[in-house]
């Protein structure tokens, strides 16, 4: 690891209590600035920007699904100025033979639908029978946005501003983050492996390390970690305004 990455690597990521608190009611409080020049900004794929991934969704190699989501789509869909700036992080990257990897962009509203209202819904329920009503729904929307046809509220993935996304070696293996990608579990909580007491297992070290880089990577280029997803970032959207401290966004719902 070169020695710039290095300092990523060992700068902790803060708590994320405020995070958290920020996101709460993020799409009631943040308004949409329909005025803004990057409001209509067309989407692109993000092979344009030289942007290695795989639509999650649309793969069979997909654990803990293993099977195409119905609703989904092949392509990796992203607003253009978001590309750009990803495509900023990959040039930082680059220097220590890494580069990022994306699951997910623009998402259907299919797919959303999907695992707010039925995959997440039951698999919590599976873990913790104990959850219903609003405790159960919270829960489910600590992962999964609530689907919306209404273009002042749209869902993050809705918007093309919302990316899922790894580290990799280039060409390669991907880096150790602790967790598969989509686990609905506070092990993905992207401040999981921070101040732990006592002796900690190299393999979460390694986690550790890896987390605080591609967040603080992605901090550079002014993109926002959602604090329960390690994988989830955005730039430009409601989630964005609300963990940035923005006043209002730039994207409401995309066309693909």
């Amino acid at each position: 690891m070169s020695p710039p990455l290095d300092a990523l690597r060992n700068r902790p990521i803060p708590p994320q209590a405020a995070a958290r608190a920020a996101r709460m009611g993020y799409r009631r409080k943040i308004p949409l600035d329909t005025a803004h020049a990057l409001y209509d900004e067309p989407l692109a794929d993000a092979q344009a920007f030289g942007l290695a991934g795989e639509n999650f969704y649309h793969s069979e190699r997909n654990p803990p699904y293993w099977q195409r989501i119905d609703g989904s789509i092949p392509d990796l869909l992203i607003r253009k100025t978001v590309g750009e700036k990803l495509a900023m992080v990959n040039l930082r990257l680059r220097h220590a033979g890494l580069e990022l990897f994306l699951f997910d962009a623009y998402r259907p509203r299919a797919v959303q639908a999907y695992f707010h209202d039925h995959w997440a819904t039951a698999e919590l329920k599976r873990h913790n029978p104990a959850l219903g009503g609003d405790a159960l729904t919270a829960e489910v929307e600590r992962y999964w946005a609530a689907p919306t046809d209404d273009p002042m509220q749209p869902a993050p993935h809705s918007t093309g501003a919302a990316c899922d996304l790894t580290v990799r070696l280039i060409g390669g293996d991907f880096l150790w983050m602790g967790s598969i990608f989509d686990d609905a579990t506070p092990l993905a909580h992207r401040d999981r492996f921070e101040g732990a007491g006592g002796a900690m297992a190299f393999s979460d070290e390694e986690a550790r390390a890896n987390r605080r880089l591609l967040h603080w990577a992605m901090a550079e280029q002014d993109f926002a970690g959602l604090p329960d997803e390690w994988w989830h970032f955005s730039w430009g959207d409601q989630m964005w305004a609300a963990l940035g401290g923005h006043s209002n966004a730039h994207y409401g719902l995309a066309v693909a």
